[in-house]
């Protein structure tokens, strides 16, 4: 502890800034959870579980191994016959998984003057809620190096005290893993992490077949860049500022870097027949879960998703 008269070292304000976003996200969750309960409920009825390809006891079909699976995955009676390596895939008959992740770094908590989610609230409502339908609809889901996937119906209980117990770093994009190549990943988060690193995660998880979808979570200030006058930006991750004379005079360039930087994900995407969307907070939280919600069913066999978007 810093004597009295003494600056607190950097330490010190680390962990006082720590203890005070977990206790806001403690104290914001129980709302958010009863939100996701409610939208989920809405969005219930008439909505089915899928069928599809997965885990199962019926041959489905041989894939490349990938490196980082185990090797207790490798069929090795198929791969005698030539220089790979296989493994065997067989139908879905149960449950597949469903990996989610809410990107919780410290730019997701922004939410401009009138709004009433942050980007951080409305990624756990939507993370939530998916969650609820999924397991409903006799889905397993996951949270990327946080929660084992799980059926449980107290599923967003189980989210809720794994990410208030989550002493990792806070990254924006999910960690490296090997998915099932029959599984959906999820992604919601405000996407302006560089380019390269977004390349780098899809090449990632998409190497083994997965399938998913980015949605951009953003502010409505995000989109229009409504400053003026003289304006000082804070740079929340990196803890950077600048400062503009007449902020008014950065709206167009500023508009134009956003619409390349997502045409630039949008390419990225549509080369894995992924789907890239955007979601602005000022719109319904139920609009963009039915929205994720139906590109799932919609899917046919192993041909998954259909490419469709909110927004921009």
């Amino acid at each position: 502890m810093a004597q009295a008269g003494e600056q607190p070292n950097k330490e010190t304000l680390a962990v006082r800034r720590a203890d005070g976003e977990s206790r806001s996200l403690a104290a914001s969750l129980p709302r958010l959870m009863l939100e996701a309960r409610r939208i989920a409920n809405n969005v219930t009825h008439g909505l089915h579980g899928r069928r599809r390809a997965g885990a199962g006891e019926n041959f489905w079909q041989y894939r490349r191994f990938v490196s980082g699976e185990p090797a207790t995955s490798v069929d090795w009676r198929r791969s005698a016959r030539d220089d790979h390596l296989y493994v065997r895939e067989l139908e879905w008959e149960a449950a597949h998984t469903v990996w989610l992740w809410p990107d919780r770094s410290a730019s997701m908590a922004y939410a401009s003057k009138g709004v009433r989610d942050s980007k951080l609230e409305r990624a756990l409502i939507v993370t939530f809620a998916l969650a609820e339908l999924l397991v409903a609809g006799g889905e397993r889901v996951g949270i990327p190096g946080l929660m084992n996937p799980t059926s449980s119906t107290n599923v967003i209980d189980k989210m809720a005290q794994a990410i208030l117990h989550d002493t990792t770093a806070r990254d924006s994009l999910p960690p490296s893993f090997v998915p099932s190549s029959l599984a959906e990943i999820v992604v919601l988060s405000d996407f302006w992490s560089p380019i390269a690193d977004i390349r780098a995660m899809l090449a990632g998880l998409s190497a083994s077949g997965a399938h998913g979808s980015l949605v951009q979570v953003v502010d409505p200030s995000e989109e229009s860049f409504p400053f003026a006058g003289r304006v000082e930006f804070v740079e929340p991750e990196g803890g950077g500022t600048i400062t503009a004379g007449r902020a008014e005079t950065w709206a167009t360039d500023y508009v134009a870097l956003v619409a390349a930087h997502r045409d630039a994900i949008r390419i990225e995407t549509g080369k894995l027949d992924w789907m890239f969307s955007t979601h602005t907070t000022s719109r319904s939280a139920a609009e963009l879960l039915l929205f994720l919600h139906a590109g799932m069913t919609t899917a046919k066999g192993v041909e998954r998703g259909v490419k469709a978007g909110l927004g921009a």
